[in-house]
């Protein structure tokens, strides 16, 4: 591979050097890190990282190559890669190209060769910022510039920029249960958990009117993850509340948790640097039982609103920060996850409730 120089520039002004990998260009968007030890082509395409510089925390990046049954979408959805070790060869017989073709072909422009954990570091300590990754033009002054330009993710409605642009079905015709999703940035491994359970799903674009949902005659609903800020999407906050008054079974996941909190009231707020990685543990607070979970997201329920809330109760919390991580609707049949339970990558400690969303449409 070239050994072509680039820059990662932070908000704050702090740079980092390496090599370009990927497409030979310039990437924007606000800087995270996951800690997953695998799953890389999972991450790489799945819709709630979209806006979003990756910054992988796993030394070796590429070393198993893509597989195209293993994306979580049809596109690559992070803004660009940071990565220590990128590697072009791969090893796995059953991979179908390497991730430099990968992302050459998809235009990805990434940095390799950089000391990932000293960035995250930083993160951790100052907080989730707009960063700028650049391959063709290393000039500091002129990178801040552009910088200025890139807008914070606070207030920014990203979903309808990921979802599908036309309904589409998925599963068995015939299956036993009938599901409308909202689709806010849907992953594939959520439709196949559905598949699994004997679900036939239509999919719906974001903006879809609950009238249109009601029309496919669904035994319950789906709010599906996705990128951006919650408060920025007063337009899905609406339909999960009519989807709330007709009370049939509703399961939220991610962004469908903070869009069924904020139905009923209770305000959402962004994270310091957010909660990424195949490690997190949770309580469920029904059971008693802890889970390693997967999670992905920059924004959060407030804790001490929901406390306080005559709407909805907390069910799951967050061992690490004592977070928010899952809600019951006082009254009606709808609950919700911070984190994923389809796991891709990840542990299958929460597929359980897929299951206990079935019984409740049982």
């Amino acid at each position: 591979m070239p050994n072509t120089p680039a820059i990662l520039l932070l908000e704050d002004g702090t740079s980092f050097a390496g090599q370009a990998c990927g497409k030979i260009g310039t990437a924007t968007g606000e800087i995270c890190f996951n800690t997953s030890m695998t799953g890389y082509q999972e991450l790489f395409t799945d819709p709630s990282y979209f806006g979003q510089l990756l910054i992988s925390t796993n030394v070796h990046v590429g070393n198993y190559g893509i597989k195209e049954t293993e994306s979580e979408s049809d596109l690559i959805q992070i803004a660009g890669l940071i990565c220590r070790d990128y590697t072009n060869s791969f090893s796995r017989k059953q991979a179908d190209q390497s991730i430099e073709d990968y992302f050459t072909q998809n235009n990805l422009v990434g940095i390799t060769g950089i000391d990932t954990r000293a960035v995250v570091r930083h993160v951790r300590e100052k907080g989730a910022m707009n960063a700028i990754v650049s391959s063709e033009n290393t000039d500091i002054a002129f990178l801040k510039n552009e910088l200025k330009n890139v807008p914070g993710m606070e207030g920014l409605e990203l979903s309808s920029k990921v979802t599908t642009k036309e309904a589409y079905t998925y599963g068995n015709p015939d299956a036993k249960y009938k599901i409308a999703a909202l689709d806010f940035g849907i992953k594939k491994n959520i439709l196949r958990n559905f598949d699994n359970r004997d679900c036939f799903i239509k999919i719906f674009p974001a903006t879809t009117s609950f009238a249109t949902l009601k029309e496919f005659q669904p035994n319950a609903y789906f709010i599906s993850n996705g990128p951006g800020d919650p408060a920025a999407m007063d337009y899905a906050v609406e339909t999960v509340k009519q989807i709330l008054e007709e009370n049939k079974p509703l399961f939220g996941i991610c962004l469908g948790n903070q869009l069924l909190a904020r139905a009923v009231g209770i305000p959402t707020y962004k994270l310091h640097h957010g909660h990424r990685g195949g490690n997190h543990p949770v309580k469920n607070l029904k059971t008693g039982k802890c889970e390693i979970t997967t999670q992905n997201h920059g924004f959060a329920v407030d804790m001490e609103a929901l406390k306080k809330s005559d709407k909805a109760v907390l069910t799951h919390i967050n061992l690490n920060d004592n977070s928010v991580e899952g809600l019951e609707i006082v009254g009606k049949k709808a609950f919700s996850v911070q984190y994923h339970p389809e796991a891709a990558p990840g542990p299958h400690d929460s597929r359980y409730l897929f299951d206990d969303f079935i019984r409740m449409m049982e």
